[in-house]
């Protein structure tokens, strides 16, 4: 008789999967010279490999319609979430060309037994400016924790293109 023993693996906690995304993607940074110089193609595929995977694109995009995301037929819906990623993947593929030169921080995280939602906290600074808050709201999603949100300099970009979102949709 064969025993088999399934182990189950443990749920990287938030602020780990941050620090290694973060660290990571750095580390690829720092070493690829066509990253650097700005290759379009290097760029947008380290953003779908390593940063994109851990964000929840349908939350954020519910969140951001806000109380027009009902309103949206299921297949309006899945165009937003995908404007939504393609908007997010513009935003981190435009700023990853300099982020070798930024130093990253995490806080300790506060976090209770038991919680499914956290923020985790960063601080980004850059030799000759001031530092920026940048935060990420996460929750817990079966096996892995997810960013729905993030903060920077304490204003949300959720609720920033849910104006936008609300603007468009009162245009028609």
């Amino acid at each position: 008789m064969v025993f088999v023993t399934i182990g189950w693996a443990e749920v990287v906690p938030p602020d780990v999967l941050a620090r290694n995304t973060t660290n990571d993607v750095l580390r690829i940074v720092k070493q690829d010279k066509e990253l650097k110089n700005g290759n379009t193609k290097k760029i947008l595929s380290l953003v779908e490999e390593k940063i994109l995977p851990n964000f929840d694109f349908g939350k954020m995009t519910q969140l951001a319609v806000g109380k027009n995301w009902g309103k949206a037929t299921p297949e309006q819906q899945q165009d937003l979430i995908n404007q939504f990623k393609t908007m997010l993947v513009r935003t981190y593929s435009a700023s990853l060309t300099s982020v070798s030169d930024y130093k990253i921080e995490f806080t300790p995280l506060k976090m209770a037994p038991g919680d499914v939602e956290v923020t985790v906290n960063t601080v980004v600074s850059k030799p000759g400016a001031p530092p920026i808050p940048i935060d990420y709201r996460m929750e817990k999603q079966d096996a892995s924790w997810k960013v729905y949100d993030v903060l920077v300099d304490n204003v949300s970009m959720v609720t920033v293109y849910r104006n936008s979102f609300n603007s468009e949709v009162r245009k028609g």
